[in-house]
């Protein structure tokens, strides 16, 4: 591993971004887990720079990215669609997709909005 003390702080950021898309997350009849595209990108941007300034570890931006990304991609399908599987069922929906509907927008756009904004 090429940064070990980044390890625990994506985790915590894994953690954060997870609770927080969960809370945003709605099942919708049809459809599937419909989650906001914006909230878990710019969410796991702000858990990178709050935990990465109040832990000060070398090299910060560094450490800020793999965050991000890492609460962004896994934050999201857990919070958005893992911590929702009871839910599928009662939806209606012919198939039900990991990371479908809103919740591929916002991990697609957390790669980009982590780049963009560390």
């Amino acid at each position: 591993m090429k940064f070990p003390s980044s390890f625990y702080l994506a985790g915590a950021g894994v953690a954060i971004v997870a609770v927080i898309t969960h809370s945003v997350a709605r099942p919708i009849k049809g459809v599937g887990i419909a989650t906001p595209a914006l909230v878990p990108p710019l969410t796991s941007v702000l858990a990178a720079v709050l935990l990465s300034s109040a832990i000060h570890i070398p090299p910060a931006e560094t450490c800020r990215v793999i965050i991000a990304y890492t609460g962004g991609v896994l934050g999201t399908l857990i919070g958005a669609d893992l911590l929702n599987l009871k839910k599928i069922k009662n939806l209606g929906a012919p198939i039900a997709s990991i990371g479908g509907a809103g919740t591929f927008d916002g991990i697609f756009l957390s790669g980009f909005i982590a780049l963009l904004l560390i």
